[in-house]
């Protein structure tokens, strides 16, 4: 039983079994159970349920490969090293031909479960301080203006259908995502003493204060939804799959040969409604909510347009300010 359980064991663990003197050893399988099971209790109160089934999903993977490839149930701390972790990777990546990110999705919650251990003092070296994953290759997320005009500009028979573009040009345009919407109320709306509008709220996923200054595109969307609110929110907001089933019609509908997904307006608003207006990045991180500017420049991408705009002012701005030296005369003496 105790091979089955941690795969090599010694011999004072089998004294202290037959002793019935309980090993004080940690076990890899066991601290990942307890951490999601207090993970659960937490949901709903300051952790969402998509992380916790992340979590679950990663634990499955695990002990999956603990039974084919060292065919135990559980595994001790100590067991661990820079192998397994290669190993683990090799497994997910080859064998279940997993792409790069979801890859990650399923390394990152055990990363996190070997530094609790770390912390613990279940283990006395991070078997992750050599590994270095492979990320996938970033695509360009956003929509550009021409796509963003499209589906601004067509009107769909389903109320549903309209409902969802509105929303979608709203985060488009605010760099709000569907949780925070979602849970938008009236108090959040606030309007300055020079008549300016604003958003003012904290993030759902991580509690950042996001400050929002409301382009005329917005406030129109929130004055066309005054008459349908319910309580104090702010829009009637679609369920997150009935609004992705639509957005994939509407960008058929509209001409737009890819997949639409209601994220892809944050990363809009980032890159082609913020950035390649020269709006600054640190500017648009605040509005975003993000704690850390390196996560908006994952979000915002500049344009090869936005980028000669920029080079043709920088050109207007030089001209006649530097010169070259003359080609000297044949006659000339080099110096």
């Amino acid at each position: 039983e105790l091979v089955q359980n941690k795969g090599r064991i010694t011999a004072e663990e089998v004294k202290n079994a037959f002793q019935g003197i309980a090993s004080v050893q940690q076990t890899l399988l066991k601290v990942f159970a307890e951490h999601n099971e207090t993970y659960r209790k937490r949901v709903g109160i300051d952790r969402e349920e998509t992380t916790y089934k992340k979590y679950c999903n990663a634990y499955r993977h695990l002990s999956e490969f603990l039974l084919k490839k060292y065919r135990v149930r559980d595994m001790s701390f100590k067991q661990l090293n820079f192998a397994f972790i290669e190993a683990y990777d090799f497994h997910l990546r080859i064998e279940l031909k997993m792409k790069p990110n979801t890859v990650l999705r399923n390394i990152v919650p055990l990363r996190k479960i070997i530094r609790i251990a770390v912390n613990k003092g279940y283990i006395p070296a991070d078997p992750f301080a050599e590994y270095k994953p492979v990320r996938g290759k970033s695509v360009h997320r956003y929509l550009t203006n021409d796509e963003l005009k499209k589906i601004m500009s067509t009107n769909f028979h389903s109320y549903f259908r309209n409902l969802t573009r509105d929303m979608f040009i709203f985060s488009a345009f605010t760099g709000m995502a569907y949780a925070d919407m979602k849970k938008l109320t009236v108090k959040e709306l606030v309007t300055t003493d020079d008549g300016n509008r604003w958003i003012v709220s904290a993030r759902k996923k991580t509690g950042t204060v996001s400050r929002i200054r409301l382009l005329d595109v917005a406030v129109r969307i929130i004055e066309k939804y005054e008459k349908e609110r319910t309580g104090d929110k702010v829009f009637p907001m679609p369920k997150y799959t009935t609004a992705d089933v639509n957005l994939k019609r509407i960008a058929e509908i509209c001409g737009i040969a890819r997949s639409v997904s209601f994220h892809q307006a944050r990363h809009s608003f980032a890159s082609s409604v913020c950035l390649s207006q020269g709006v600054p990045i640190e500017t648009v991180s605040r509005m975003l909510g993000h704690k850390d500017i390196h996560t908006t420049q994952i979000y915002a991408t500049v344009s090869t347009q936005k980028i000669a705009s920029d080079m043709k002012s920088l050109s207007q701005r030089i001209a006649g300010k530097f010169s070259l030296a003359k080609k000297p005369a044949e006659t000339a003496v080099n110096q």
